[in-house]
């Protein structure tokens, strides 16, 4: 059974594509990533960046749904690409934009062959963020590194699409099942990589930590 806290948490978010969420909260609206944004857009009070990739940063996604007084949360390569209201960050930082308080955490790869993809040099991020009183954890594209198993979050958002870019339905397990969220949910497959397969193995992987699979807004490109 689905605690009541869990059903709220996820009742205010929005799978748009990929790795990117809308948060609605009261009287804020909270994207992290923006990758199909323009496919449902809704104008943002902040925006969290994980980092550069076009499936997580495009800049016409961004324009569909930022105002002029909207802050955006992003790793420094990518805030170097914006004007207005920008907050650069890296990893192991505390963040607070517009009422929204968290904490950045590492997003890389150590499996060898995905060092290429998502290098450690390059301070790209996941975040843990306060939305609602609730703590949740997005991974952005990341590997299960040993560092992450030190966060603590009511849900964890994580990438399961496997090579060669992120971790793998197992691998995402292993980290969730670290974390002990009262939730996790998958994403990051069934478009460039992974298909809804993936979801359900990390379904099975994870347990006993309780697997919630959301349908995106938009339709997936890779199903089988």
């Amino acid at each position: 059974m689905v605690e009541p806290e869990v059903v709220e948490m996820l009742e205010r978010l929005t799978w748009i594509k990929e790795s990117t969420y809308r948060w609605a909260g009261d009287g804020l609206t909270v994207y992290i990533d923006v990758w199909g944004a323009r496919e449902d857009p809704v104008p943002a009070d902040v925006i969290f960046i994980t980092h550069a990739h076009f499936d997580h940063f495009d800049l016409d996604d961004l324009a569909k749904i930022r105002r002029d007084d909207t802050v955006v949360v992003a790793p420094r390569d990518v805030a170097a690409e914006l004007s207005g209201e920008v907050i650069a960050v890296t990893p192991g930082e505390t963040v607070e934009a517009r009422g929204v308080k968290g904490e950045t955490v590492p997003a890389y790869n150590i499996v060898e062959h995905r060092l290429g993809k998502h290098p450690k040099e390059n301070g790209w991020v996941g975040y843990v963020l306060d939305l609602g009183g609730t703590m949740h954890y997005f991974s952005g594209d990341t590997d299960h590194l040993p560092e992450l198993d030190q966060i603590r979050a009511d849900g964890a958002f994580v990438c399961v699409g496997g090579d060669p870019f992120v971790m793998a339905p197992q691998e995402a397990a292993d980290l969730v099942k670290a974390i002990n969220p009262s939730v996790a949910v998958p994403n990051h497959y069934g478009w460039p990589v992974g298909t809804p397969a993936n979801a359900e193995a990390f379904k099975k992987a994870a347990d006993p930590v309780p697997v919630e699979i959301l349908t995106p807004v938009v339709p997936f490109e890779r199903t089988k």
